[in-house]
C-alpha cells in the first residue's frame, strides 16, 4: 500500500513543483535547472560510488563487516536514480543521500530495526547440530567412466593404422 500511495505522491508532487517554479523564474531556466541538476547528480554518484567502493574493498581486506559499505553503496545507487530523474523532490531526496552524514544516520536507522541472526565471514560453514562430526569425510560429486568401447570394425583408408 505504501509503494502504491508513493508511485501517486511523488509524480504529484513533482507536476507540483514544475508548475510552481516554472511559473515563477519561467520555463527554460527551469528546464536548465532539471539538467545541471542530472550533470552534477552523475559526478556525485561517480565521486561517491568510488569512495564507497574502496571503502568496501578495504572492509573485505581487513575482513571487516561490509555491512554498512554495501548499505552505502545502494543508498548511492538509489540517489543516482533520483537524481537522473527528472524533478525537483527527487533531486532533493537524491542530493541528501549524497551526504555521507545522512546516509550513515539511515543506515543507523534500519540497522536498529533489522535483527541479523548470524554472520560469519570466512572458516568453515555452520555444521548442522544433527550430523556427528565426522573430520575424515570430504563431500563431494562423482560421476562413473566407462572405458572406452573397442571398435567393431577394421580401420578404414581414411585412418591410420
Amino acid at each position: 500500500m505504501w509503494l502504491f500511495l508513493a508511485f501517486i505522491a511523488v509524480p504529484l508532487i513533482e507536476i507540483a513543483l514544475f508548475v510552481q517554479l516554472g511559473g515563477a523564474i519561467g520555463l527554460w531556466p527551469t528546464l536548465a535547472i532539471v539538467v545541471i541538476t542530472a550533470m552534477l547528480g552523475s559526478w556525485l554518484i561517480r565521486r561517491q560510488g568510488a569512495i564507497a567502493m574502496s571503502n568496501l574493498r578495504q572492509s573485505f581486506s581487513d575482513l571487516d563487516d561490509p555491512s554498512e559499505h554495501l548499505a552505502h553503496g545502494a543508498m548511492i545507487l538509489f540517489a543516482g536514480a533520483l537524481l537522473l530523474t527528472p524533478g525537483f523532490f527527487t533531486d532533493a531526496i537524491g542530493f541528501s543521500l549524497m551526504v555521507p552524514s545522512v546516509r550513515r544516520a539511515v543506515f543507523n536507522f534500519i540497522r536498529a530495526r533489522v535483527k541479523v541472526e548470524r554472520f560469519e565471514m570466512g572458516g568453515q560453514p555452520p555444521r548442522d547440530p544433527r550430523q556427528p562430526h565426522q573430520p575424515d569425510i570430504i563431500e563431494g560429486e562423482y560421476q562413473e567412466v566407462e572405458p572406452p568401447k573397442r571398435p567393431t570394425h577394421g580401420p578404414s583408408g581414411w585412418t591410420k593404422h
